[in-house]
């Protein structure tokens, strides 16, 4: 058996949980235990809330001890089963696992069965959680994988580790710290945690053959915390075009920038920060249905904006007839220049990191110098993005070609000018 890293290695603190209202979550985990372990305290406070949460279990975790035959294999499987059933009984969850059986051991073969499974139960859901794609286990590594693959694009996605705590150094480059959050457990939270842990009994005593126990107390010492830490798995990829259509089809402004504060104090904000009266040629990718657009016209001599849903660049053609809009996506549809103004509004945050890459550099190079260019977004993380409002902001602010005018950030966004060098 490997050396286990020691509790008291791990004393890293991260930002509390994201506390936010979710309807429909799914839980993945690849052996009965894994969500007990790495997410009880987080899954008793959703499931108080009125989430609806459903478990899949990949595994019965049926190959725990290596050297057991078939029938102790099947034996094993099935008390798994019935410890899992009295742990979620002992943290107060009604929740009716659902057993896909799949090989102990052998998920990574399973891989392509698993993520379709998953398809079907991870439709509607706005929580995903799973096993850390990272975890030094391969059964851990393609659940999560299939997990991520399967989730849909509005949906949050959130991993948990399990052997990460004992098989790897702190100090590993390919920790996602910087995604990381904590949820910090109630007193009775953790109570029912430590009973639900103690039901799984084939774990916690040797194996039929004298093995070491699977969760030693050296084991144990990592989940018996009094918080849980997760790491935010967002795509890797730019939001699909499809997602934003959707949203067009279900409500004529779906983020209410006609209509909310938010948006209008937003927009007036923006308007004020910018430090020319009056701009020759203007550009704003993902324009929308042009209210923002209608505003920037009094403020230049051409303006260019595009939006990739058609729904919402017709929209924008027939509120803003002075203006050139046209169907397009960043980075392909940005003009080659010279441009004195581009305006990127809840945008970039949306872009996979190459297009973000592209985009930045295209609107430098397009930009005179002494050109403008204004950024706004959102500063909590859309399920759908790659990053976040924060992250965004501060590429551009690094940019040697920028030089930053205006920043300014509150609890909501966070507003950048940058003049071209």
């Amino acid at each position: 058996m490997r050396p286990f890293v020691p509790e008291d290695e791990w004393t890293r603190a991260f930002p509390d949980w994201p506390e936010q209202g979710f309807r429909r979550a799914l839980v993945v985990a690849a052996h009965p235990d894994d969500e007990t372990l790495g997410a009880s305290g987080l899954l008793q406070h959703l499931h108080a809330a009125g989430t609806e949460v459903t478990l899949v279990v990949a595994t019965d975790g049926e190959a725990a001890f290596p050297d057991s035959g078939a029938a102790e294999r099947a034996e094993l499987g099935r008390a798994r089963r019935g410890e899992l059933e009295r742990s979620l009984a002992a943290q107060g969850l009604d929740v009716e696992p659902i057993w896909l059986g799949l090989p102990d051991s052998g998920l990574t073969a399973h891989t392509g069965e698993l993520t379709g499974v998953l398809r079907e139960h991870a439709a509607g859901r706005d929580l995903c959680l799973l096993p850390w794609p990272g975890d030094p286990h391969p059964d851990h590594q393609a659940a999560g994988r299939a997990a991520l693959a399967a989730a849909p694009a509005s949906a949050h996605r959130w991993s948990y580790p399990i052997w990460m705590w004992h098989w790897r150094a702190p100090d590993a480059p390919d920790i996602p710290w910087q995604q990381a959050c904590s949820y910090r457990l109630t007193s009775a939270e953790r109570a029912a945690k430590a009973a639900a842990v103690g039901e799984f009994a084939t774990q916690l005593r040797p194996g039929p053959r004298g093995e070491d126990p699977i969760l030693p107390r050296e084991v144990l010492a990592h989940f018996d915390r009094p918080v849980e830490t997760f790491f935010r798995q967002p795509p890797e990829t730019s939001a699909p075009v499809e997602r934003f259509a959707a949203l067009y089809q279900d409500d004529t402004d779906p983020w209410q920038v006609e209509t909310s504060w938010y948006e209008r104090r937003k927009r007036s904000l923006l308007l004020g920060s910018l430090p020319r009266e009056r701009y020759g040629t203007v550009v704003e990718p993902g324009c929308g249905t042009g209210v923002l657009t209608r505003e920037l016209t009094g403020r230049c001599d051409r303006l260019i904006a595009f939006d990739p849903v058609p729904e919402a660049a017709e929209r924008a053609r027939a509120a803003v007839p002075g203006a050139e809009v046209h169907e397009g996506l960043v980075p392909h549809a940005l003009p080659s220049g010279p441009v004195d103004l581009f305006v990127y509004s809840e945008l970039l945050y949306y872009l996979g990191e190459a297009d973000l890459g592209k985009t930045i550099e295209a609107s430098v190079a397009a930009l005179r110098p002494g050109g403008d260019l204004v950024a706004v977004h959102w500063l909590p993380w859309a399920p759908e993005a790659p990053h976040d409002g924060t992250a965004v902001h501060e590429r551009l602010a690094g940019h040697p070609a920028l030089e930053t005018l205006v920043t300014h950030v509150d609890e909501q966004f966070r507003l950048d000018v940058l003049r071209r060098r």
